[in-house]
C-alpha cells in the first residue's frame, strides 16, 4: 500500500524530470543560437557608443571607490548615455563624493578603476562562451546530452571572468573621461511600485553626467 502511495505521488514528479532532461539539450541549443546572434550585436552597439562606455567606466570607478572605503555592499550599477544608475544600501552624499573621486582618479590614469569583477559583462561573456561551445558540440557530434551541457557551463564559468575582463577593457568601458563632469545625484523611482502605494525602490540613484566637446 505504501509503495502504491509513493508511486502515486512521486510518479508525476519522476515523469516530469525525465521529460525535462529529454528536452533540456534542445532548450540550450535554441538559447545558444539566440545568444550567438544577439550578444555580438549588443557588444557592437556598446562599442560604438563613447558616452555610454565612459559612463559605464565611471560607474565602475564609483563602486570601486565605495568598496575601498566600506567593503563589498553588493551594489549594482548600469551605465547610460547621460549618466549611470547605482542601486544598493549607500548614502547619496557618499555616492556623489565617490563618483567625483572616481572621476578624478580616472583622469589621473587609474584605468583599473574602470573594471569591476562583478560587472554584467562577465555574465555576458560566460553566456557567449557556453553558447559557442554548445553550438560547436552540436555541429561536431550532431547531438549532445547533459554531459556536454555541463562541460560547456563549467568552461564558461572558468573562462567567463577572463573574457569579461577583456570585454570590459576594450569594448564596454572607456577610461577616457576628459571633459566629463558630474551634474548631481537624483533619486530614481519605480513608477509601478510608487503608483501601487508601496513607495519607491530603496537605494536607487541616478548620477547625471555631461561632457563638453564630446565627439
Amino acid at each position: 500500500m505504501l509503495g502504491l502511495l509513493l508511486l502515486f505521488f512521486l510518479g508525476p514528479v519522476i515523469l516530469f524530470l525525465i521529460i525535462s532532461l529529454f528536452f533540456l539539450p534542445f532548450h540550450f541549443a535554441f538559447y545558444s543560437i539566440f545568444n550567438i546572434f544577439t550578444i555580438p550585436l549588443q557588444l557592437i552597439k556598446i562599442a560604438f557608443n563613447k558616452r555610454l562606455r565612459a559612463n559605464h567606466a565611471l560607474e565602475h570607478a564609483t563602486i570601486n571607490v565605495i568598496e575601498e572605503r566600506l567593503g563589498c555592499l553588493n551594489l549594482a550599477g548600469m551605465g547610460q548615455d547621460d549618466g549611470f544608475i547605482v542601486q544598493g544600501p549607500v548614502d547619496p552624499y557618499l555616492l556623489e563624493s565617490a563618483a567625483r573621486v572616481g572621476l578624478e582618479r580616472l583622469r589621473r590614469g587609474e584605468t583599473d578603476l574602470a573594471i569591476h569583477r562583478r560587472c554584467g559583462t562577465s555574465m555576458l561573456a560566460a553566456n557567449l562562451i557556453s553558447s559557442v561551445l554548445i553550438i560547436f558540440l552540436l555541429w561536431t557530434f550532431g547531438y549532445f546530452g547533459i554531459f556536454y551541457i555541463l562541460l560547456a557551463l563549467i568552461a564558461a564559468q572558468l573562462l567567463g571572468p577572463h573574457l569579461g575582463w577583456v570585454m570590459q577593457k576594450y569594448i564596454t568601458t572607456s577610461a577616457d573621461v576628459e571633459g566629463m563632469e558630474i551634474v548631481g545625484v537624483e533619486r530614481k523611482y519605480d513608477n509601478r511600485i510608487f503608483f501601487l502605494g508601496f513607495g519607491s525602490m530603496p537605494g536607487r540613484y541616478f548620477i547625471r553626467t555631461r561632457k563638453y566637446n564630446f565627439l
